[in-house]
Order: C-alpha cells, then structure tokens, then sequence
C-alpha cells in the first residue's frame, strides 16, 4: 500500500493470517497473526507484504466520512 494519510478517518488492521509490515509516522514494525495496531485519523502509514506468501487482515474504518478522496498520497506505488 502506498504510504499515505486520512483527514476523516482512523483505521484499525488486524492481522489473520501471515505477518504485514506497518509503517506508522517514523515507527516501523511487524505485525504478526492475531495481532493488530491501530492509525489515528492523519497519521502518515503504509502496509506491506514482508515476505512471499501473502497476508490476510481485517481492516476497520471509522470516522465522519470514508471515500476514497480523502486519501492523501505521500509515495504512491500505484500512479494515482
């Protein structure tokens, strides 16, 4: 996932199967099966896959609004 930050909303990512690497602000870490953090609205933060098998999360969103153009894009892999 590109690294990236919402003005409306948080984000709460549970891991279910596999490990992610977060990146929250200046933290980095890895984040294993049955764990989780959670992304206060504007805080800058990435997700990746580690390794080569993939990874299973939930991802909870909640906040006054959660379209896609409340997305501010810092290194956008993607182009967008």
């Amino acid at each position: 996932m590109s690294l990236q930050k919402h003005f409306h909303r948080s984000e709460h990512w549970i891991v279910v199967k596999g490990m992610a690497t977060v990146t929250k602000e200046d933290d980095k870490f890895i984040l294993k099966e049955d764990e989780s953090t959670y992304v206060p609205l504007g805080e800058i933060h990435r997700l990746e896959n580690p390794g080569k098998i993939d990874f299973e999360l939930i991802e909870v969103q909640s906040g006054s609004y959660l379209g896609d153009d409340d997305i501010v894009w810092f290194e956008d892999v993607y182009g967008r």
